[in-house]
């Protein structure tokens, strides 16, 4: 809608310099603030992804003990990292701290797990609920390898064992439908997870009945000797 000539007239327009100064200044103050946080989030968050692979890559090699002691770091660096960006929302609920903290859960209740400690929560790990379950479905891929671990030594029991450890978290997964924005990535880690126990199923079917024929087939030309 155009201005009348009369409202125009009736106008006092004014901007105080020293009050635009002062605002933009305080914005400044915090985008500065914000960026060093930025910097030091990027700088921790590379450092538990680097130490959380490092511990799982340990279990996988059966040293517990260096396990341990990644993992060790991998917490302190992901706590420094919460308790940095949770004053600026849009750095503690983004990809950059998600992601990293993810990866420290990941390592953290595979190994719990294993060791047959049980299942730590959230509130155990002083992590947020997103990263946890994102986290939780990556578990299903170690637990994977593992089993083809097991498969690798011919212990099936393990093996089998392992693969309901993958379903039980693929079901409590699936059970949670919710979108995208508010759960990010946990319904497409639900989905890998499906991949990977029915993959792991057929596998272990498969080898299994093969390496029964096998010892079958040896003990009757062991009888027929």
């Amino acid at each position: 809608m155009a201005w009348c000539e009369g409202l125009l007239e009736g106008l006092q327009p004014s901007l105080d310099p020293a009050r635009l100064r002062e605002v933009v200044a305080g914005i400044d103050t915090y985008l500065a603030e914000r960026d060093s946080v930025r910097e030091e989030a990027i700088r921790l968050s590379r450092e538990v992804i680097r130490r959380s692979g490092w511990a799982v890559t340990a279990v996988h090699k059966g040293d517990l003990r260096e396990a341990e002691e990644h993992l060790a770091a991998a917490e302190e660096a992901a706590r420094s990292l919460l308790e940095k960006t949770r004053p600026y929302p849009e750095l503690y609920y983004s990809g950059l701290v998600y992601n990293a903290v993810s990866e420290y859960v990941e390592a953290r209740v595979f190994m719990d797990l294993i060791l047959g400690r049980g299942l730590p929560g959230p509130g155990e790990l002083g992590v947020p609920p997103v990263p946890y379950l994102q986290g939780l479905g990556d578990v299903v891929g170690e637990l994977r390898r593992l089993a083809l671990e097991s498969v690798r030594h011919g212990l099936f029991e393990t093996a089998w064992r392992l693969l309901g450890m993958m379903e039980a978290i693929y079901l409590e997964l699936r059970g949670l439908d919710y979108p995208d924005a508010l759960a990010p990535g946990v319904r497409r880690k639900a989905d890998a997870a499906r991949r990977l126990v029915d993959d792991t199923k057929a596998m272990l079917v498969d080898i299994e009945n093969r390496y029964k024929l096998m010892e079958e087939l040896r003990r009757a030309r062991s009888g027929g000797g």
